[in-house]
Parts: structure tokens; C-alpha cells; sequence
């Protein structure tokens, strides 16, 4: 296969819905997205960050190092994907008022 494969190459995405009543929690949300950041993630939508790997071993890595900064509280989803399947997302954009 070949090594750039449209099937190979994998993209990260990171899924989440973090409380943001407190100061503290605030600091956590804020953290957490800095952390993403870091680690070469891009924003999506406000709460969803995705990363782009060169194959699914490189996205493992990635994952873990997500999960090792894990907020205390909310809900986080990590999704892998292909390439292929990345680009098969439809985008629809609205109109400003």
C-alpha cells in the first residue's frame, strides 16, 4: 500500500463538552484546549478540534497524549478516521443575518 495513502493517513478528532461555571472550570476548559493546541491540533468547531497523522500508529500517540490530559469533569469523545472518510465530510455554511 502505498505510503500516502488516502486510507493510511488518519485524522484525529477531538469531541468534547466541558462545564464552565466556575472559575476553575473555566481554567480546565481553557486548559484542555490549550493542550490540543500544543499537541498540533486545529479547531474545527468551538468543541471540536482535529488533528491530521501521517498513519494510525502516529494517531495512537497522539490519542494517548490526549487522554493524559483528560479534564477532571465533562465529556470527551476521540474519534479516528481515515483520510478518505475525512473527506467525505459535507460542510454547510448559513447565511449572516
Amino acid at each position: 500500500m502505498d505510503r500516502f495513502s488516502e486510507y493510511r493517513i488518519m485524522w484525529i478528532l477531538v469531541l468534547f463538552d466541558l462545564p464552565t461555571e466556575t472559575k476553575k472550570d473555566k481554567k480546565a476548559s481553557s486548559d484542555f484546549r490549550k493542550y490540543l493546541q500544543k499537541d498540533g491540533f486545529t479547531m474545527f468547531q468551538f468543541s471540536i478540534y482535529v488533528r491530521h497523522c501521517a498513519s494510525s500508529e502516529n494517531a495512537e500517540v497522539h490519542i494517548k497524549r490526549v487522554k493524559s490530559f483528560l479534564p477532571e469533569y465533562g465529556h470527551v469523545g476521540i474519534i479516528c478516521i481515515t483520510d478518505k472518510q475525512f473527506g467525505n465530510i459535507e460542510l454547510f455554511y448559513g447565511k449572516r443575518e
